[in-house]
């Protein structure tokens, strides 16, 4: 899977699945590698486990394209969504659209 988009109208994003690394990874159009999105995977359900973006890149919705793609990714293989990742739970808490696949805990940590 390999999804892409103009960012800030200047820059291009792709973003594809490494599986060999367990994760997701945004390039640019040079091939510099912009973030990732980690992941663990079992069966049909993926937990989404880190979020990180490099500071070259920070503050160009790098971080929101990774989102919407591994969101995308997840949706269209029919795969349960965990997100244990604060950057992601954050961005699905403003992008409804992604509840139905979604495993949210009400159990506390203590």
């Amino acid at each position: 899977m390999t999804r892409g988009g103009w960012l800030d109208g200047r820059m291009q994003i792709t973003v594809a699945d490494a599986p060999e690394r367990e994760r997701f990874e945004a390039r640019d159009e040079a091939g510099a590698l912009a973030g990732f999105v980690t992941y663990q995977l079992t069966g049909s359900i993926i937990a989404y486990t880190h979020t990180e973006v490099d500071p070259a890149f920070e503050g160009r919705g790098v971080g929101s394209t990774l989102a919407r793609a591994v969101m995308d990714d997840a949706r269209a293989r029919k795969r349960t969504v965990v997100p244990i990742c604060p950057f992601l739970a954050d961005w699905l808490v403003k992008h409804p659209e992604y509840e139905g696949i979604v495993v949210r805990s009400t159990r506390k940590i203590k």
